[in-house]
């Protein structure tokens, strides 16, 4: 939702919310705390955390966090178990996304990591441009691995590799996965990838072939970076995904039939 600029009623956001909660999605990004100017369709997240059904739900929550305020702001909600923080290894993405540099957000995570572990939360990390670099900035499976060693002696053990923009490739997607899923065994490594409408199936033929088990999605394929400043790419969309895995009889855990209602549902957010 954040990269909708017409403000979306928050009743809707419990309502889907709500929906959501029944799947049994392992994991559900939330809402954000960060600055309200930046990201405006997030600033009802508080409100969101304080009203939706979770009671009864298997599904952990995350938010996004982009300083220690947020950290702070986040870790008071019990229903939020997870802190996301948008790491870009391209300093240029980086200062984009979070008026930081890659020295200074190390610094950050290493706050919010101390802060997170006192309120026994997990970290989970968005490592943006993990699949390529198209601002000029040097990328390799090398430096990926470089910042994801960094951070692991932080005891983060949560990862999203992500496209960021859509300059994935099976060949890059598999080159990434199968060099960093062995090297860190105890890590869970999740694939957020944003794709063309021609494109969804055979990056996630690459990441699951190559060892990966855990996928970031959204339903539609709706969302995308604003702080990326390009014509977005979409989110992976959960539906094509769902097919993908359940036409190989690849066990999900999650109720089909309320997945579909929370897409035929999503139609009055997302037009």
């Amino acid at each position: 939702m954040q990269g909708i600029k017409e403000f979306i009623p928050t009743e809707h956001k419990i309502h889907y919310a709500n929906s959501l909660l029944k799947v049994g999605f392992s994991r559900i990004d939330i809402g954000s705390f960060v600055s309200h100017k930046a990201i405006p369709q997030m600033r009802d997240t508080e409100e969101l955390l304080s009203k939706i059904e979770f009671d009864s739900s298997k599904s952990a929550l995350s938010v996004i966090v982009a300083n220690r305020r947020g950290a702070h702001d986040a870790v008071v909600f019990d229903q939020v178990s997870i802190l996301g923080y948008p790491f870009s290894i391209s300093e240029t993405f980086q200062l984009r996304n979070t008026n930081a540099s890659i020295e200074t957000s190390l610094q950050r995570i290493a706050d919010i990591q101390a802060i997170a572990i006192k309120n026994k939360k997990e970290l989970l990390i968005y490592i943006s441009m993990g699949f390529g670099n198209p601002y000029g900035d040097i990328w390799n499976v090398e430096i990926v691995e470089t910042y994801v060693s960094k951070l692991y002696s932080l005891g983060i053990r949560k990862f999203s590799l992500s496209d960021t923009i859509g300059v994935s490739t099976p060949e890059t997607i598999q080159y990434i996965f199968s060099n960093l899923i062995p090297r860190f065994p105890d890590v869970e490594f999740n694939a957020h990838l944003h794709t063309t409408p021609d494109t969804w199936e055979e990056k996630i033929h690459a990441a699951y072939s190559s060892g990966c088990s855990s996928f970031d999605g959204a339903i539609k394929g709706y969302g995308g970076c604003p702080m990326a400043k390009d014509e977005l790419t979409g989110n992976m969309p959960m539906e094509k995904m769902i097919r993908y895995f359940s036409d190989k009889s690849i066990p999900m855990g999650i109720d089909i039939e309320q997945f579909q209602r929370s897409l035929e549902q999503s139609s009055l957010i997302f037009h």
